[in-house]
């Protein structure tokens, strides 16, 4: 998984120099917008937070502060989710998802099926002092059903690590008696296996289940399940998100706040991966995408953390 992102860290970095080079954007008539998203794309999300310090230290000023007067729109937002520290970032738009006007399951599945365990428990402890209420409980406050039961598993952080060879064979058997072998299907079968095995015991037990079954695991969870639960199942046991990353991009007729978020939150984890699955999936690169759907600085921004066209 490690060197998947298009954003690494700059050698040769300096916190100070880059937050002079900031301020100097900042100040007076105008701001140099070039300046700031060349920097700040160019620096991993550690070193934005080493000179969001130095910014403090060198002009008693709040840099995040100063880039929310100076800039504005979608230019503005993607800025500023890339100067929140990741667990926080993924506190923020779990929040946003649960308490905003309905319920953004899309957030839900996408952060909680992709996040590690030890992800996981940082962002329920972080969610719990930040806004002093129970991830937890919040979840199962606006969802229901078998898909709130996922989460739920989900939320547990308890996901086995590594492979158990032992396993293997049996997990598969078992998803493939609780679904394609049965009339109906079992749904806690699903759930059990999916939400509590790593991600590389279940690329193990799916390439058995095909040898199994004849069939993708992709295509029984969509016969067998549907709705929100069936997200939820494709989203898990995958190395990255890959469902809900291309899809949401490329037909909300850009959701800016999909797009922002995934750039922001994945850039540095495995945006390599996110564009070689949307190239595979559309008969366009998701470099191309961004220069067809968005403008000005945002445009430019979002390339530039995109890293390159899969022509």
């Amino acid at each position: 998984m490690a060197g998947r992102g298009t954003v690494k860290p700059h050698s040769g970095f300096n916190a100070n120099n880059d937050a002079e080079v900031l301020y100097k954007a900042m100040k007076g008539l105008g701001t140099d917008e070039a300046a700031i998203l060349q920097l700040l794309t160019a620096r991993s999300n550690a070193q934005r937070q080493e000179i969001k310090a130095a910014y403090k230290t060198l002009h008693g000023k709040d840099l995040v502060d100063n880039l929310k007067s100076e800039l504005g729109g979608k230019f503005e937002s993607l800025i500023v989710a890339l100067m929140i520290p990741p667990i926080m970032y993924d506190v923020k738009c779990l929040r946003d998802a649960i308490k905003g006007a309905g319920t953004d399951e899309k957030v839900l599945v996408e952060i909680l099926a992709s996040r590690s365990p030890n992800e996981v428990s940082q962002i329920k402890s972080l969610y719990k002092r930040e806004h002093n209420d129970d991830l937890e409980e919040d979840v199962c406050g606006d969802t229901g059903g078998h898909f709130q039961r996922m989460l739920v598993v989900l939320l547990q952080a308890s996901r086995q690590q590594g492979i158990q060879e032992d396993l293997i064979q049996s997990d598969a058997q078992a998803l493939f008696a609780a679904g394609e072998q049965k009339f109906g299907t079992d749904e806690g079968q699903f759930i059990t296996i999916l939400g509590n095995r790593s991600n590389a015991h279940l690329r193990k037990v799916f390439e058995e289940y095909r040898k199994l079954s004849g069939y993708e695991i992709e295509e029984s969870i969509q016969r067998e399940t549907s709705g929100t639960l069936q997200e939820v199942l494709l989203a898990v046991g995958k190395k990255y998100t890959n469902i809900y990353t291309p899809l949401s991009i490329k037909y909300a007729g850009t959701d800016d706040k999909t797009l922002i978020r995934i750039m922001a939150s994945r850039s540095e984890v495995d945006m390599l991966d996110i564009r070689a699955e949307f190239r595979k999936r559309f008969a366009t690169s998701l470099h191309k995408m961004i220069q067809g759907d968005t403008s000005g600085d945002y445009r430019k921004a979002l390339l530039l953390l995109c890293g390159g066209d899969d022509a």
